[in-house]
């Protein structure tokens, strides 16, 4: 008698990108954190928001609203960062993905994941790896493929990405005689 092993179910992060659910594997997620201080990088492309600072390092903040061809998203209480790793060749970079709101984990069997259909869904097919059944309910959640949804030359144009350097007030000119100068006051006597 031969026992057959079922398939694995894989656990999901998902979150909401302009009123629709979207989810990521769970291993590609490294935190979730709230939507704070993100510094605009002038010059980068429309869907790059900006950079933020976490424990020391500059990460970028995607816009994914944007990049999946929506409008910007619009900052709220419920706004947060999913920071997650992307391929880039053999490394692996850290990227912010801006999302409106997080959704819950979900853990999906193999049997629940559907192959993307070839039209109506808000985004290029190519960006997903399938939709998600959710449970007994008809909906579906869209699972993004990260890797894909950024191109390679996109993660490294976002992953070199530095805030801009402040910038530093003029000092104001010293008069003629002052110390600093180094021109010889008229009024001291010469030793």
């Amino acid at each position: 008698m031969s026992t057959q092993t079922p398939a694995a179910s894989t656990q999901y992060l998902s979150f909401i990108i302009a009123g629709e659910e979207y989810a990521l594997g769970i291993l590609q997620v490294k935190e979730i954190i709230e939507y704070d201080t993100v510094t605009r990088v002038p010059g980068t492309p429309a869907w790059v928001r900006g950079v933020f600072n976490l424990r020391g390092s500059v990460v970028p903040v995607v816009d994914l609203s944007v990049k999946l061809g929506m409008p910007p998203s619009t900052l709220t209480r419920w706004s947060c960062i999913v920071v997650v790793e992307v391929k880039l060749g053999q490394e692996r970079i850290v990227l912010g993905l801006l999302s409106d709101a997080i959704g819950q984990v979900i853990e999906l069997e193999p049997g629940a994941v559907m192959p993307p259909p070839s039209f109506g869904t808000p985004i290029h097919v190519d960006y997903l790896l399938g939709m998600g059944r959710l449970g007994t309910e008809k909906k579906f959640v869209l699972l993004l493929d990260i890797d894909h949804v950024l191109s390679s030359q996109e993660v490294l144009t976002a992953s070199v990405l530095r805030p801009p350097a402040p910038v530093e007030a003029a000092p104001a000119p010293k008069p003629p005689g002052s110390p600093e100068t180094g021109t010889p006051d008229s009024s001291a006597a010469p030793a």
